[in-house]
Formats: structure tokens, C-alpha cells, sequence
């Protein structure tokens, strides 16, 4: 499993770079990818689950998979969270720490990196990994794996 899934890693990014993207199209891909995950960790850190959403594909083909179980569909996850998350204690300070924007071309892209929430009694923290596209409403989420 684990070679299968360095050589998926290898074949998307080669065939990121077969696409031709000039290095200022990746640079700007990659700007608006984290202007929306910036405004996704100042929603959160504003207790604003609603605003948080936005980054995420409004479709009941997005899916959003932690720990055991998956959730398809925007309304799942908006759930999910709302039900998760019900009190700004539970939802505490999130940052996203070494992200790694991968452009696969010019309307898809993936993030690795690492989430941490602060929060009074404990600090969790696990790594994501976020497939983007491209869409009519810009750049959106349309799959997040997370685990802690």
C-alpha cells in the first residue's frame, strides 16, 4: 500500500508538471489555495463553522474522511463539524503548520501538511492532505483526509 501510494504521489506530480504551468501560474494557484486556507483558520479561530465551510465544495460528491469514517457531501461535513465542534472551547485556536502545495494543473491541486487546535485542556494535532479544484466559485476543497 505504501508504494502504491508514493507512486501515485510521483505520477500526479509529473503529470503536474506535463501540463506546462509557468512558474508564475503555480505561484499564483498556490496564493489563492492558501488565501482560502487562511480564511478558513480565521473563520475557525472566530468560532464561525458556517464561514469555515466555505472553503469546501458545495456538492454531495465532496467527501471528508477522519479517523474510521467518511462523510459525503457538503451538508455531512457542515454537520459533522457543527456536531464535533458545538462550543468555542471544543474548537479552540486551529493553525495549519508545513504545508505542501502540489499544482497537478491549472484546476487541481492537493496540500499536505499538519492541523493543530489549541485548547485548554489538550492539544490535538494529525496530518491532512486537501484535494483542490478549480471551480466556478474558485478554488474548493473536494476531499479532505485527515487523521490524528
Amino acid at each position: 500500500m505504501k508504494k502504491l501510494i508514493i507512486i501515485s504521489a510521483i505520477l500526479f506530480a509529473a503529470a503536474g508538471a506535463a501540463f506546462g504551468q509557468s512558474e508564475k501560474q503555480k505561484a499564483k494557484i498556490i496564493s489563492e489555495i492558501e488565501k482560502v486556507m487562511t480564511e478558513q483558520t480565521a473563520a475557525w479561530n472566530q468560532g464561525d463553522i458556517d464561514s469555515f465551510m466555505k472553503g469546501y465544495w458545495k456538492s454531495d460528491d465532496m467527501r471528508f474522511v477522519s479517523g474510521n469514517s467518511v462523510a459525503m457531501g457538503w451538508q455531512a461535513a457542515l454537520d459533522r463539524y457543527k456536531k464535533s465542534y458545538d462550543t468555542r472551547e471544543k474548537m479552540g485556536r486551529l493553525t495549519f503548520s508545513d504545508p505542501v502545495v502540489v499544482v497537478l494543473d491549472k484546476n487541481n491541486a492537493y496540500v499536505f501538511g499538519r492541523f493543530t487546535l489549541e485548547r485548554v485542556n489538550d492539544t490535538p494535532t494529525g496530518l491532512f492532505t486537501l484535494i483542490f479544484r478549480n471551480t466556478k466559485d474558485g478554488w474548493k476543497i473536494i476531499h479532505d483526509h485527515t487523521s490524528t
